[in-house]
């Protein structure tokens, strides 16, 4: 009889054997094309990353240019020495060539951005219209170069999701590639443009693609590294802020401001995203009633940028030299709260012209100037236990930031990156999450995601609501048979009392009405015009519309858990 402990060895080797056995037999199945797909994410993080440094060099460019300085990071202090007419005239000649390039190419006169990216991964199998990608990427080219004050980030994201859309419409890539791909796209992106690594992976994964699932973490990372070599290539390892000294807490009896200062961050970003919006739908109304054509809405905008920046050309452009004397300290309290007001007004007035551009760094801009001004009226009230007011800039930077995108991970970690400062985790991280738990009770989760909600787009609530609006009623219907049911007779009954459906309508449209209806079907029709009679197609049973929607479902968890 052999020893317990010897058979206990032959067993665990007989494992041993047969786990390798099983791994050697994976990886011949499906190591070659894993690695194929690593490559195209390389490619894809690659491309990315150039596009994004291609974005900002032709901002530069074209913005040294057009206001003729060589040092762009001093724009606002040198376009102070500039004529006021020049000052106004030039972000309504970009206004005017925005408004001709959208109107011309693309079919709403709207620039594209993060939400139109987001929209693409939960529906459209990871890809987004490339013809109107590359029209927006000019358009907020223009636009950031010529007075406009949104950020670079949002039209580099959707640019290169336009780039990996173009590749998987060539590769015929499936819905679970095509979104593993756009978030490699859009890590790659971020992560050139800010020089941060981790955020950017972070970001594809927690705002785009909105799950953390495994199969995607490698890929995803891989093109981030990629953007980022590309950015250090370019500008070397350096942050885009730079912090005076050190920054910390000088007492743990400190973090009860930094949750007050979540809060306030909070209602902040709240108050950004609300201006924005009602200042999209006033210019809507105004489009409306003065009859006025959709290439005059940006040259409109314009003209109320530059005459805001006759005064104040701190807004002009990005921001990041206001950031920057925020971060350091160099504005005292009504110079911090007037520069809020006004990057709230004049984001609102950009976004409303739908000129292009993203919000994260005029988030950031406002958050900055927001713990700022918290920090100078915090700080004299508890001098014994109160840090620099630095700090309470730092972390209201990622607070805004962070209710803003619907993102606290990334945008944590993006802060950090940013400013190469480590040693503030503990109040910039307080400070995030209050914002963000305010900050989604107001809104719909996000900016990115209320946008879509406006647009009857409902991914904020999950796959639950959104795959609803996948599936065609057409697609699903039963032509209808003599000897089925339903019969004729009860679908134009049902018809006479309002209960049918039109053919292009979806399952969002179709499933209340069979609650509301008490029937298993719904007459599919096509409506030919208002003076013309349906005509009866077929009709969707509540059977089918079920077996579809836990299809779809169940894939949806499958590719979340994978």
């Amino acid at each position: 009889m052999a020893h317990p402990l010897i058979e206990f060895l032959a067993e665990s080797a007989q494992q041993a054997a047969k786990s390798c056995r099983w791994g050697w037999k994976v990886l011949r199945q499906r190591g070659p094309s894993q690695f194929q797909f690593w490559l195209i994410a390389l490619l894809i993080g690659s491309i990315s990353g150039f596009a994004a440094l291609l974005f900002r060099k032709g901002i530069e460019a074209l913005q040294s240019t057009l206001y003729g300085t060589e040092n762009i990071n001093r724009l606002h202090s040198f376009a102070e020495t500039l004529p006021w007419y020049w000052i106004l005239f030039i972000p309504i000649a970009g206004g005017l060539v925005v408004g001709l390039l959208l109107d011309k190419f693309t079919s709403d006169a709207r620039a594209r951005g993060p939400a139109d990216v987001i929209e693409g991964a939960a529906i459209n199998e990871g890809r987004v219209g490339v013809k109107d990608g590359f029209v927006s990427a000019l358009a907020s080219l223009i636009t950031l170069s010529s007075g406009g004050s949104t950020g670079r980030e949002g039209p580099v994201v959707h640019l290169a999701a336009t780039f990996s859309s173009w590749i998987c419409e060539k590769i015929h890539a499936n819905g679970v590639t095509g979104r593993d791909l756009l978030g490699c796209a859009v890590a790659a992106a971020v992560s050139a443009s800010f020089n941060a690594p981790i955020a950017g992976a972070l970001f594809a994964l927690e705002v785009v693609l909105r799950h953390f699932a495994v199969h995607a973490f490698a890929p995803i990372v891989i093109a981030s590294v990629a953007g980022t070599v590309i950015n250090r290539l370019e500008f070397g390892n350096v942050t885009e802020f730079v912090l005076p000294g050190e920054s910390a807490l000088a007492f743990y009896q400190e973090l009860p401001a930094f949750l007050l200062l979540g809060g306030v961050c909070g209602l902040c970003a709240v108050a950004l995203m609300w201006t924005i919006f009602w200042a999209e739908d006033v210019g809507s109304q105004v489009m409306t009633h003065m009859r006025l054509k959709r290439w005059m809405r940006p040259v409109i905008s314009g003209a109320l940028l530059g005459g805001l920046a006759i005064f104040y050309p701190h807004i002009i452009g990005v921001g990041y030299e206001t950031t920057s004397a925020a971060l350091t300290g160099e504005l005292v309290l009504h110079e911090a709260i007037i520069f809020v007001v006004l990057k709230v007004l004049a984001v609102s007035i950009t976004m409303a012209g739908r000129m292009g551009g993203g919000v994260f760094s005029p988030a950031l801009m406002i958050g900055a100037l927001t713990g700022l001004a918290f920090g100078l009226i915090a700080t004299p009230i508890f001098p014994e236990i109160s840090g620099s007011h630095t700090l309470y800039a730092l972390a209201g930077m990622g607070g805004v930031a962070a209710a803003v995108l619907g993102a606290p991970i990334s945008t944590t970690l993006i802060v950090f990156e940013l400013t190469g400062d480590w040693q503030t985790g503990l109040a910039v991280m307080v400070t995030v999450s209050i914002s963000t738990a305010l900050g989604s009770r107001l809104v719909d989760r996000s900016f990115f995601l209320t946008q879509l909600e406006r647009r009857n787009i409902h991914i904020a609530a999950g796959p639950q609501a959104y795959l609803l609006g996948m599936f065609s009623v057409e697609k699903i219907m039963r032509p209808l048979e003599p000897d089925s049911q339903p019969s004729e007779e009860l679908c134009w009954e049902m018809i006479q009392r309002g209960q049918y459906v039109d053919r292009n309508a979806t399952l969002e449209t179709a499933m209340p009405m069979f609650e509301t209806s008490a029937q298993a079907v719904i007459p599919v029709v096509s409506l030919a015009g208002a003076d013309k009679a349906p005509v009866l197609l077929g009709a969707v049973h509540h059977v089918d519309a079920l077996k579809a929607y836990n299809k779809a479902l169940a894939a949806t968890a499958a590719e979340e858990h994978s």
